[in-house]
């Protein structure tokens, strides 16, 4: 036997091409594979492909955003009163927990409800009084005030001329003197959003009613709409998102009284008028992180400017950074940590582009929406994570 024939070779058909079939499982042909991973002539990069599947996920999910975030401009009212409600509820819940331990659900609900609005109303029909009766010593304090302001700018270190006052004064005058009818019709056009308000009001008293009282039994309600497979996951994350939601909010709220508190005994002990208005404007403005509370001692300085004069004011702007310490670095990480975890220039962020996209509603809010994404975020990648963990049998 040759060499070729016991390699398996016919040597009647050497010099021929061999036109046997291929084996079974093996290609008929075997295409070229390009070293160092160039692609062939007419493929697409595996990098560029790649790019191109995320690139149209995420048009697909901007698109849905984009989309549920305009139904959700054209539903402004129900959208704001239901969000106002669930603030309502995970304020108020825990006091009718405890009150429930003594009566029935209902009851304990409407002393809730009642006790809150009545409390509410004392604080307005107060701030109203504190107003009205300092309302004309304040008109002179203010014209005494501003005559202060104009010798003080007229003085060192700024030596503004007299003429450049007067003429801002003048410009101020004719400015409002020719923008009178606009002006008003701007107000009296404002005026009408008084019964929006209202309604909105109306619709977050009712919604809250409900879900402080049976707020569980809805939601069960809602997991039983779907499909059983999907039951679970939303359980987790709904409930991921709901204590997140309610521990800002009453964190927020308990960081918020300090801060008034504060500001409160500050300007009561500087002799600054309006000191209870300011007060609760510094509460309010500490629903908005970060921004809202600098921006309401800003205003209380200039109150304290126009009435106690330059020290005063500087003392109260002095209290922006003091108070801003005491926030950020003892009340925000032993009230909040355990419910938002968000670093601050997250929550800058956030302030910022939901100041942008939706005005003061949208910085209210920011916050919170983006705790709540996050929290359920981290719900679900625990739950994947626990699933895939090989189970540890004894």
């Amino acid at each position: 036997m040759t060499p070729r024939a016991a390699a398996g070779q016919d040597p009647e058909r050497d010099g021929r091409p061999d036109r046997r079939r291929p084996r079974a499982g093996t290609p008929a042909t075997r295409r070229p594979v390009a070293r160092g991973g160039a692609p062939r002539a007419g493929q697409v990069p595996p990098g560029l492909d790649r790019a191109a599947g995320y690139a149209w996920r995420l048009l697909l999910v901007g698109g849905t955003v984009y989309a549920v975030l305009s139904l959700l401009g054209r539903l402004v009212l129900p959208v704001i009163a239901v969000f106002v409600a669930l603030v309502i509820t995970a304020v108020l819940r825990p006091i009718t927990d405890l009150i429930s331990r003594w009566m029935p659900r209902g009851p304990a609900v409407a002393v809730t409800m009642l006790g809150s609005i009545l409390l509410l109303a004392g604080v307005l029909a107060l701030i109203g009084e504190n107003v009205a009766g300092e309302w004309k010593e304040l008109g002179d304090e203010f014209r005494g005030g501003v005559d202060r302001i104009e010798q003080w700018l007229k003085g060192a270190p700024f030596h503004i001329k007299p003429e450049t006052v007067s003429d801002l004064q003048s410009k101020i005058g004719s400015f409002l003197s020719e923008h009178r009818s606009t002006l008003v019709s701007r107000a009296v056009s404002e005026a009408s959003r008084v019964v929006e308000i209202v309604t909105g009001g109306a619709l977050a008293l009712f919604c809250s009613i409900f879900f402080i009282h049976s707020g569980e039994s809805m939601w069960r309600w809602g997991e039983r709409q779907l499909p059983l497979t999907a039951r679970d996951t939303w359980d987790h994350a709904g409930r991921a998102a709901w204590r997140t939601f309610a521990g800002y909010t009453r964190g927020i709220m308990i960081v918020a009284a300090s801060n008034a508190a504060l500001v409160g005994i500050a300007l009561a002990l500087l002799g600054v008028p309006l000191a209870l208005p300011l007060t609760v404007l510094e509460f309010f403005a500490t629903l908005v992180p970060l921004i809202g509370s600098p921006v309401a001692m800003a205003i209380a300085a200039v109150v304290a400017l126009a009435a106690k004069g330059p020290v005063t004011a500087l003392i109260v702007l002095a209290l922006i950074v003091v108070i801003g310490q005491i926030e950020g670095h003892l009340l925000h990480p032993l009230v909040m940590s355990w419910a938002v975890r968000l670093h601050p220039v997250a929550v800058a962020l956030s302030v910022i582009a939901g100041g942008i996209l939706a005005g003061v509603i949208g910085a209210v809010v920011a916050v919170p929406v983006v705790s709540v994404i996050w929290a359920v975020i981290c719900e679900l990648r625990l739950r994947r994570e626990d699933a895939r963990a090989p189970s540890s049998v004894p």
